[in-house]
């Protein structure tokens, strides 16, 4: 008798333990099927795709403008963007920034490109392999496989500069140049523009060529140095966005109002110097459409769409009159 309480009480234990169990497992099943609605919300909500914009120097005005384009654009089509770079020019740390920012998964990548890296190209054709688009901006990394360039036709840059030295001066002078980096592509190009140009032009001559390393108090110096050693140099180009003030700032230290100075962009003091006839012209850039640009060719590229893989940004003079009539440069500074 008692052997047989004992079996019933072992088969009411089994049973017992099996039902909890099965109310285990449905209780686990519930619980994971609500759980499942916000765990989706919660990748939907983060699901912003993430955008880093590699700048070829942080602060820099030119930089900061194509991101304040690059981000309203991301803004408006539900993106995010991260902007960074090196605080003054160095290529190394571009590359390290661009290795970073594949390795944080990033969903797409906006850089500078250098122009002469193997190694920075190497790391663009492994963020494809990624699936992670890279577009150059300001200067492009041709082959590479980044998917498109987006930015101004700098050959073309300098050979309008070219042609505006050369419709602004009516008698033979001496050219002293200055470009923002020696070693950046876009740089070389609108030096070989601007050389092209003045092939036509045997009256005018470069004398020499120096670099500001896009610094407004090194243009300066250069300038006075160039000055000093080659005073017969009447006309003035600067290439980057810091040179115009920092030659007109020699020019005048140096007591030297027959310099006709030509700049690039448009930054306040070159209004200002174009304003009070210290600089005679500006070849002026957009940057903001370049950044914007570059994100909306993202979104086209996610959504399928066919995109051209140079897409060149209009450059146009800026002159006296033009900042009297209202230029579409003085319009933006204005926003």
């Amino acid at each position: 008798m008692s052997n047989r309480l004992w079996n019933v009480g072992i088969v009411l234990l089994f049973l017992l333990l099996a039902a909890l169990l099965l109310q285990f497992f449905s209780s686990s099943a519930t619980i994971r099927k609500l759980a499942e609605p916000s765990v989706n919300d919660g990748l939907e909500s983060a699901g912003r795709k993430h955008i880093v914009l590699i700048s070829q120097e942080r602060d820099n005005p030119f930089w900061l403008a194509i991101a304040e384009g690059a981000r309203a654009a991301a803004e408006s089509l539900g993106m995010e963007l991260e902007y960074t770079g090196p605080l003054r020019i160095n290529q190394g740390e571009q590359t390290q920034l661009l290795k970073k920012a594949i390795a944080a998964k990033a969903d797409a990548i906006l850089i500078q490109g250098l122009g002469d890296s193997s190694s920075y190209k190497e790391w663009i054709d492994r963020a494809n392999k990624r699936h992670i688009p890279v577009i150059a901006i300001d200067t492009d990394e041709p082959g590479s496989q980044r998917i498109a360039y987006v930015g101004t036709d700098n050959f073309k840059a300098g050979r309008q500069m070219g042609e505006l030295v050369a419709a602004r001066t009516t008698e033979e002078g001496l050219i002293g140049v200055l470009l923002g980096n020696e070693q950046a592509a876009n740089q070389q190009l609108r030096l070989a523009g601007l050389q092209a140009a003045l092939k036509g032009q045997p009256r005018l001559r470069i004398a020499e060529v120096r670099s500001s390393n896009i610094s407004r108090l090194e243009a300066q110096q250069q300038t006075e140095d160039l000055l000093a050693s080659q005073p017969n140099i009447r006309i003035l180009v600067g290439f980057s966005a810091l040179d115009g003030a920092g030659m007109m700032e020699a020019a005048s230290r140096l007591g030297r109002g027959d310099i006709q100075i030509f700049a690039f962009d448009d930054l306040d003091i070159t209004m200002e110097g174009i304003r009070g006839g210290r600089i005679e012209a500006s070849i002026v850039q957009q940057p903001r459409k370049m950044g914007a640009q570059a994100i909306e060719l993202l979104s086209n590229h996610w959504q399928g769409e066919p995109i051209s893989q140079e897409q060149f940004t209009d450059t146009f003079v800026l002159d006296a009159d033009a900042l009297t009539a209202g230029s579409p440069a003085e319009e933006r500074l204005n926003r």
